[in-house]
């Protein structure tokens, strides 16, 4: 079996170029792999399928344990890596390289995928670059980055690329649709999913979805300057995208139900309790980063209206001037600023509507 027609690569779509590339990889793997594409895209579960392809002994069945623990982030053989504070630091990247050398414990590999590196510092890069270029034998990088940036040229010289996409908004939707969603709901969830299967899925069932889109787009109307007017903007957005985390907090919830069934079955954590907590950490917070760049987005598309009209002179100048913070805001979100100071500061800036 194929990964590209396996159990394994269920919920990857818009990406043959890329699974095909790892369907001739799982024969004969290479020490490291660069997973390079925009955020939701499906990197991450293409890593954890082409991790779980590597380690299966059934063929790619996506059934056996070692499929399911590596799909759940919970195999003892796969570690996943993600940042700890604004960047991958030298410190995380000693720690990386100390894990790549300890020997698999049930397998006859070992893999480690690396996630954000395109968040990657000088040293961290120079600490890691020998580790991924002559890894122990066994040992497969899988490094997952949403661009090339240059701290990770060297390191990426030493990988094979597999190139992800976005996914277009009607494949997203057809998916959806194809799961049971209404064509209407599946369109909208699709656009705002920004090219992201699992945030579509998640948003098709929220409620909340279209009131979160106007008040983010009703923003430009009600900033007035005031300190006052601010804070209440920012409790109000901060309030819905709490509200709408729900269903991920819910699916998560039984996620850990499962583990603990598991343990009761069997005696086997895996990765652990406490491993799954730190991974739901993770996702929550890539969830409210996921709505503030989408709120965000819906802000600047209201100054964009505008000077599409034409305006020009001080109010088209202020326009593209508030138009150029929210995309500097929005890239600062990669680094889990605190969320209410880098509101404060933006929406104090913007000019009214």
């Amino acid at each position: 079996m194929m990964l590209s027609t396996s159990p394994l690569s269920n919920g990857i779509i818009g990406q043959d170029e890329a699974l095909e590339l790892l369907n001739r990889a799982v024969e004969h793997p290479v020490h490291a792999y660069l997973f390079l594409g925009p955020a939701g895209s499906g990197k991450r579960r293409a890593a954890r399928a082409f991790a779980a392809a590597l380690l299966c002994r059934n063929g790619q069945c996506g059934t056996c344990r070692d499929c399911v623990l590596t799909m759940s982030g919970e195999h003892p053989d796969v570690s996943e890596v993600e940042r700890v504070g604004a960047a991958i630091s030298v410190e995380q990247a000693s720690e990386i390289v100390r894990s790549a050398s300890f020997a698999p414990v049930e397998s006859d590999k070992k893999v480690l995928i690396l996630d954000e590196f395109h968040l990657l510092n000088a040293s961290a890069a120079a600490r890691l670059l020998k580790t991924i270029e002559e890894p122990p034998a066994g040992t497969v990088f899988c490094v997952l980055a949403d661009q090339l940036v240059p701290d990770l040229v060297t390191i990426a010289s030493r990988c094979v690329r597999v190139p992800f996409h976005s996914v277009p908004d009607r494949v997203i939707a057809d998916a959806l649709i194809a799961a049971g969603i209404g064509e209407e709901v599946a369109l909208e969830a699709a656009r705002a999913a920004a090219g992201d299967l699992d945030r579509a899925r998640l948003l098709a069932t929220d409620s909340g979805l279209v009131a979160r889109r106007e008040a983010f787009a009703s923003v430009t109307h009600r900033v007035n300057g005031s300190g006052t007017r601010v804070v209440e903007i920012i409790e109000e957005l901060l309030a819905l995208i709490e509200a709408a985390s729900e269903p991920l907090k819910a699916r998560q919830a039984n996620e850990l139900a499962e583990l603990e069934i598991r343990v009761a079955q069997t005696g086997e954590r895996g990765a652990g309790r406490k491993a799954l907590e730190e991974r739901h950490k993770r996702e929550l917070r890539r969830y409210r980063t996921d709505e503030l760049r989408a709120g965000l987005s819906t802000v600047a598309s209201t100054y964009r209206d505008r000077l599409v009209q034409g305006l020009e002179g001080r109010r088209g100048a202020e326009d593209a001037a508030a138009v150029d913070r929210i995309i500097e805001a929005i890239a600062h979100l990669e680094r889990n600023p605190n969320e209410t100071l880098l509101l404060q500061a933006l929406l104090l800036s913007l000019p009214p509507i």
